[in-house]
């Protein structure tokens, strides 16, 4: 099962930050989750709220400030708000990452950019996973970047995935831990495809998704679950 660094490791350190993802890694975490929007400038940023009211000490909404605005922000431990391409060349490779469209028009923009940074760095589509809430935001990256990993979010029970899951040729159906059942991850795992769980966060929901046969967790506490492995 995959243990997914939940905007890093967002349980001690201020999340989405270089800080938190690098703490991430740190812990043996083999993949990252992080949410991107686009700011005034155009640049794809590193933040889960469209504003930076709960997680700087401003506030405001994302496509108000320019880049340069927001390198000015402390995000917690006195550190910034990240860039998308900070964070994937602080990464290097040393762990995948799942990139959540949050803001609008990010699936068109992430598509150009992405095919770009793995080309001009050699990285294979599949160190990526490329999730969202927003499934026209999807199907739109999905449309100009079909090579990469798809995963289908959803807030509720996915009543209905089947058919958006074959047009995106999707890898996983991401799901809520309330809407687990070994009922729902039998049905996701007899359309062939992976069931991933946000957000599980004490040793116990561990226990029960690795009893379910779950493929992967996101976890706002990645240490914990590495370290449970080994006993």
């Amino acid at each position: 099962m995959l243990i997914i660094a939940h905007r890093g490791a967002s349980g001690h350190f201020p999340e989405n930050t270089l800080l938190s993802f690098e703490e991430a890694i740190k812990t043996g975490a083999k993949a990252i989750e992080l949410d991107i929007h686009a700011c005034k400038t155009g640049e794809l940023v590193v933040i889960h709220d469209d504003t930076v009211n709960r997680t700087t000490n401003k506030k405001g909404n994302i496509d108000n400030y320019s880049l340069l605005d927001l390198n000015k922000l402390n995000a917690g431990k006195n550190e910034k708000i990240p860039s998308l391409l900070e964070v994937l060349n602080l990464v290097n490779s040393r762990a995948k990452i799942n990139i959540e469209l949050k803001g609008k028009g990010t699936g068109k923009k992430l598509a150009a950019f992405l095919t770009d940074y793995c080309k001009a760095h050699n990285i294979k589509h599949s160190n990526f996973y490329i999730s969202s809430f927003r499934h026209n935001e999807l199907k739109t990256f999905h449309h100009l970047a079909p090579d990469f990993p798809i995963g289908i979010l959803y807030h509720f029970y996915p009543r209905h995935f089947v058919m958006l899951a074959k047009k995106l040729k999707a890898h996983s159906i991401n799901v809520s831990f309330s809407a687990l059942s070994s009922t729902l991850v039998n049905k996701i795992h007899s359309h062939n495809l992976e069931v991933w769980v946000y957000t599980v966060n004490t040793i116990e929901q561990y226990h029960k998704v690795e009893r379910l046969g779950v493929d992967a967790v996101f976890t706002n506490f990645p240490k914990l679950f590495v370290e449970s492995r080994k006993k």
